[in-house]
């Protein structure tokens, strides 16, 4: 089968060949599409976790993942990011949605800020800072509803 298709960004044509057929005998000339096989040709992706790695989170936040998880899912998911800040630890939780602050931790659970969201999307002002300043992105966690 022989198709042309037209382009009307580039007004090119191309011309695509699909066998439709295998061939009587021989081997078909030119390019070929290869017959399928029974084998899997893609790599499986693993299932996501909702947890990535517990063993690395403190306690006080595998605490604060049981209570997202016990709340009704958000739109957007909640994901919980490390990164470094300040040559500290810390660890940001996305907003669920719009208007709300995220929130900045620090390595032991206290939250030092908010530091974009609500209404003028700058957080509370009290690290305004952090967005430039953030490194060492690593996602901790998503939720996986």
């Amino acid at each position: 089968m022989m198709t042309t298709l037209l382009s009307a960004g580039c007004q090119t044509g191309v011309t695509v060949t699909t066998p439709t057929d295998p061939p009587v005998t021989g081997s078909v000339s030119g390019t070929s599409t290869p017959a399928p096989t029974s084998a899997n040709t893609v790599m499986p992706t693993p299932a996501r976790s909702s947890i990535a790695d517990t063993t690395r989170q403190p306690v006080w936040l595998r605490e604060r993942i049981q209570k997202i998880l016990a709340e009704e899912p958000a739109n957007p998911p909640v994901q919980v990011f490390r990164y470094l800040y300040n040559n500290q630890v810390v660890y940001y939780e996305t907003a669920p949605c719009c208007d709300f602050f995220t929130t900045l931790y620090a390595a032991d659970g206290k939250i030092i800020c908010q530091p974009d969201g609500g209404i003028t999307g700058k957080g509370d002002g009290k690290c305004s800072d952090f967005l430039q300043k953030r490194s060492r992105e690593r996602l901790i966690w998503q939720d996986p509803r």
